[in-house]
């Protein structure tokens, strides 16, 4: 298993994974391959922060980690994660995150913030974003909107989170 940064090679690949990915999702709109399209090209894009796990040359997963906002401190949306149903349970998703994690946390990065799973994101240290001071701009089970903490000298958060305006959150 290889994880790499993506490149410009990837990006028909890096859509088909996340299209077949989230087809089999108990939560999702159908239009994750297009948001990982428009995050790309817009200013929150990290573009250490979006990594695909390649094998036997082939892209099987994929996370992106975009730059949000909780008051003046710069925080990360980690959506969406992808990895195509046959390679699912193998642990591709948990090095996908962890990697991720290291990585923004040598960017500087505080937090990094999930709307997901309350059975799968806690195995990462991920607690409800309230605890930490992080409110969700939206309706949603406190339990699903997660946070962690990236570095242990991570300002205090106090403030709704701001997403990137192509998650269409206002």
């Amino acid at each position: 298993m290889l994880i790499r940064r993506e490149n410009k090679s990837d990006y028909e690949s890096i859509y088909d994974v996340v299209k077949t990915a989230f087809e089999s999702a108990d939560h999702a709109d159908g239009n994750e391959q297009d948001l990982v399209n428009a995050l790309r090209n817009g200013d929150s894009y990290i573009s250490e922060l979006s990594l695909v796990v390649e094998i036997d040359g082939i892209i099987v997963g994929h996370v992106m980690f975009t730059k949000a906002w909780v008051g003046d401190i710069p925080v990360l949306a980690l959506a969406p994660l992808s990895v195509i149903p046959e390679y699912q349970r193998k642990g591709i998703g948990t090095a996908l995150v962890k990697e991720g994690h290291r990585i923004a946390a040598d960017l500087g990065f505080a937090y990094s913030v999930v709307l997901g799973s309350e059975n799968y994101y806690p195995k990462f240290g991920y607690v409800p974003a309230d605890t930490v001071g992080i409110q969700a701009p939206f309706d949603v089970p406190k339990k699903n909107f997660m946070a962690y903490k990236l570095r242990e000298d991570a300002p205090e958060a106090c403030g709704v989170m701001r997403y990137a305006g192509e998650f269409g959150i206002t």
